[in-house]
């Protein structure tokens, strides 16, 4: 099943046509660290959402393969951005989405090409430069 018909409006939405249910995103809060005395240390701000990708029904087994390939079988994506776990958490799921999407979009194969004679011609006259500039920090020897 490649997403779902109804999506679940606390899911994630990766791209139309791609919803990953909230029932499969574990999210975890806790204290951000860091800069910001006692609301740092007491609010629990700091979001973590892990995603089980071999489990979530969500994806056909080529978007698992791709995701599992690129992430392993866990996503997880942790957020400490803002002093707001609201901000926090909209932030890591746009990131989460994010990361999906990226890493379902086909890698474009690189074209082999050429260098320009014109590349080739600065490319050995910069090596002579260079070996000039090192030639003349030499010593001068018996021959000069």
């Amino acid at each position: 099943m490649a997403g779902t018909d109804d999506p679940d409006p606390r899911g994630v939405v990766v791209r139309p046509g791609l919803h990953v249910p909230a029932a499969w995103i574990d999210e975890s809060f806790s204290t951000s660290g860091g800069p910001g005395g006692q609301h740092a240390n007491r609010s629990r701000t700091r979001v973590e959402l892990r995603l089980d990708i071999r489990g979530c029904p969500a994806f056909s087994e080529h978007q698992r393969s791709l995701l599992v390939e690129r992430f392993g079988p866990e996503l997880r994506v942790v957020v400490d951005d803002e002093r707001s776990q609201l901000r926090n958490r909209d932030i890591a799921r746009e990131r989460l989405a994010a990361r999906i999407a990226g890493a379902l979009v086909p890698q474009r194969t690189r074209t082999a090409t050429r260098a320009t004679r014109a590349s080739q011609r600065r490319r050995v006259e910069a090596k002579k430069r260079r070996g000039d500039v090192k030639r003349q920090r030499r010593r001068p020897g018996h021959d000069d």
